[in-house]
């Protein structure tokens, strides 16, 4: 369904030849699989996920400690399948599988450049952490978190707690009380890292307090390790937890050498969490193989990820793309980690960055894309940027004009991927491909190994049409379970209570005609006016393309036995909702889409409630505006911004 039948961007024959995928496709080759294309590869990908999934983990020479006695068993069982048994690996091991001089990880806040650490001094740091943790009783399946910035030592910490077989889980520091404690209250740490704060747009944030709150309520908690960074020096009794230790007094073992404890395919690798906006958030154990060669795959093979590259994404501890990112280290890599605001000192923060350190592989969010363009920021002139060969954009749909954007303003030689999957599969269903072309607004491909469709109401595939993402196989990034989800009932409630036996995912999405993807936002924000579906995504991308607007959410009121579709506004600073701006939003809708897209109110807010990763939430504004309770603001970044919308005599007419 491309707008423009031209591709914005097309790969010559040498980035094609040199890519990794590539390369897979002449790895296969020899053994006498031949494709005229990707589609064709990726057919061969799902139709014999056995075959192809083995093919994987050759190509990639990923080390395993033991070799696995069949690929895949159940495999028509969703969840129940079981991958590459009795395999024994370790992750960490195979993050840390380079050890020169080359930078691994360079870390910069929004001050500038804090520390280069090359492979070999990550190696030895790591070392000297995991005897620490050790000799501290932490072994196999206890749970390690961190309630950290994006800085190496968090990267440090887990990679330490993984060589030992134990389980990581981590919240950004931006994350109130509550909210920590409903995620790590769940899974009871053993040790719990922490920093002493970090930076946002200038100000300093003290975690400290936080973190005396917290550790109160760990009850199994045995230690507390804290990271001096906002000050030279930490006074442990702040923390109010006995036990506390400087990071530093973990790295008195230079010449410690690792034993990377052997774990089962299937080991849990991390526990990360659900959004919590409508209760108490859902803890989803991802395994650790599994993790491993999805990472693999989409890292070498779908973003082209080498050991000469420089690999940044905007992230924080609290998102999945921190441990896509951290995956990284598996292919020689340098990885750029970075605190603070993506705005301050300057606009262009970023961009410097990526100019001093010559960032290759650009990660961020479709928000910060649209930021970008309305701030009037144009790397492309202000920025020298000659070793940059793909963007990826994620965390809502990138829309067609910010494709625009980022082939105008940013670059014109780029792969530009919107990826799309989540935190449930801890990868995605739709990504980039070096080989392919870009088209506007479209996603480029189907990841492979994936079998990704999309059903209508009565579960049937379609093409061309709009309906509910779901992958109707199983893949090997697919939660091993919930934490304390003993008969596996809250998992299957998630995902397979829709259609029985296929993932259904909660997006809203097309297939089009280049067998690319558009995602027109989540399935349960989709606005129903007189029965006709409607994707959120879909007015945002009409009402962001007006100057004045800064951003918006729009919602179904439930309005005379029907749904009435409502938008509020945020506007830039000085500018007010007026009539004549109320009409040429909706002439814009109008002309774009269809009258049904027309909202029948439009509001200016201050300012729209989002997740802590930076997701608005529809669901929430929703239930404020029907005088319905909102089960867990401490899921919220801003929680008071849900006042904004309560009791509107506006919306009683």
């Amino acid at each position: 369904m491309s707008e423009i039948q031209t591709a914005l961007w097309q790969p010559d024959a040498k980035r094609i030849k040199n890519s990794n995928l590539y390369l897979f496709q002449q790895f296969l080759k020899q053994d006498g699989h031949k494709f005229a294309d990707y589609a064709e590869l990726h057919k061969f990908s799902i139709k014999h996920p056995q075959r192809f999934w083995e093919y994987v983990w050759k190509f990639s020479s990923l080390i395993k400690h033991t070799d696995y006695s069949s690929v895949l068993k159940n495999a028509d069982k969703m969840p129940g399948a079981v991958w590459f048994e009795g395999m024994q690996l370790n992750f960490a091991q195979n993050l840390l599988r380079y050890r020169d001089n080359r930078p691994a990880l360079i870390f910069y806040n929004e001050n500038g450049l804090q520390e280069k650490i090359t492979y070999q001094a990550l190696y030895a740091q790591v070392a000297s952490l995991a005897l620490h943790l050790k000799n501290a009783g932490v072994g196999k399946g206890d749970r390690v978190a961190g309630f950290m910035p994006n800085m190496p030592q968090t990267v440090i910490a887990m990679l330490a707690a993984t060589s030992l077989g134990a389980i990581w889980s981590s919240c950004s520091p931006d994350f109130g009380e509550q909210g920590v404690l409903d995620r790590f209250g769940q899974i009871q740490p053993k040790v719990l890292f922490c920093a002493d704060g970090y930076l946002y747009a200038g100000k300093k944030i003290d975690s400290l307090n936080r973190v005396n709150h917290i550790c109160a309520q760990l009850p199994d908690l045995q230690q507390l390790i804290v990271v001096p960074y906002l000050n030279n020096t930490v006074d442990l009794s702040q923390t109010g937890f006995d036990n506390s230790i400087l990071f530093s007094e973990t790295q008195l073992n230079p010449d410690a050498e690792l034993t990377f404890t052997s774990v089962p395919f299937d080991h849990p690798l991390y526990i990360m969490y659900s959004s919590g906006t409508t209760g108490i958030p859902k803890c989803i154990v991802h395994g650790t193989g599994g993790t491993l060669l999805q990472h693999f795959k989409e890292l070498s093979l779908h973003s082209d990820v080498t050991d000469q590259d420089v690999l940044f994404y905007y992230t924080t501890c609290g998102w999945m793309m921190w441990n896509w990112l951290v995956s990284g280290l598996m292919t020689g890599a340098a990885l750029v980690l970075f605190d603070g605001s993506p705005f301050h000192p300057a606009q262009d923060v970023l961009w410097n960055m990526a100019e001093a350190e010559k960032i290759s592989i650009f990660g961020t969010s479709a928000k910060y894309i649209a930021a970008l363009e309305k701030a009037g920021i144009k790397p492309a002139v202000t920025h020298q940027l000659p070793k940059l060969k793909s963007l990826l954009s994620t965390g809502s749909p990138l829309a067609h004009e910010g494709f625009d954007f980022v082939y105008r303003d940013i670059k014109a030689d780029i792969c530009l991927s919107s990826i799309s999957g989540g935190t449930d599969i801890i990868s995605c269903f739709a990504l980039g491909n070096p080989t392919l072309p870009v088209w506007r607004g479209e996603l480029q491909c189907k990841g492979l190994g994936m079998n990704v469709q999309v059903f209508n109401e009565s579960g049937q595939s379609i093409c061309g049409e709009k309906g509910e993402l779901v992958c109707c196989t199983p893949f090997p990034s697919m939660p091993v379970g919930f934490w304390n989800d003993a008969d596996g009932s809250k998992y299957h409630a998630a995902y397979f209570s829709r259609f029985a036996n296929i993932w259904a995912h909660g997006d809203y999405a097309e297939i089009t005609a280049h067998n690319g993807l558009v995602i027109h936002g989540r399935s349960d924000a989709v606005l129903n006016p007189g029965g006709v579906r409607i994707g959120t995504a879909e007015i945002y991308r009409q009402v962001e393309k007006i100057p004045q607007v800064l951003e918006s959410i729009a919602i179904g009121q439930q309005w005379q036995d029907d749904v009435r579709v409502v938008l509020f506004v945020v506007l830039r600073d000085g500018v007010q909702l007026s009539e004549e701006l109320i009409k040429q939003i909706k002439t814009t809708i109008r002309q774009n889409t269809t009258p049904r897209h027309v909202p029948a109110k439009i509001l200016q807010v201050a300012d729209i409630p989002r997740t802590i990763s930076g997701k608005i939430v529809e669901l929430a504004v929703r239930n404020v505006v029907h005088g319905e309770p909102v089960k867990n603001t401490d899921a919220l970044k801003n929680p008071q911004a849900l006042d904004l919308f309560k009791d509107l005599q506006e919306l009683q007419s």
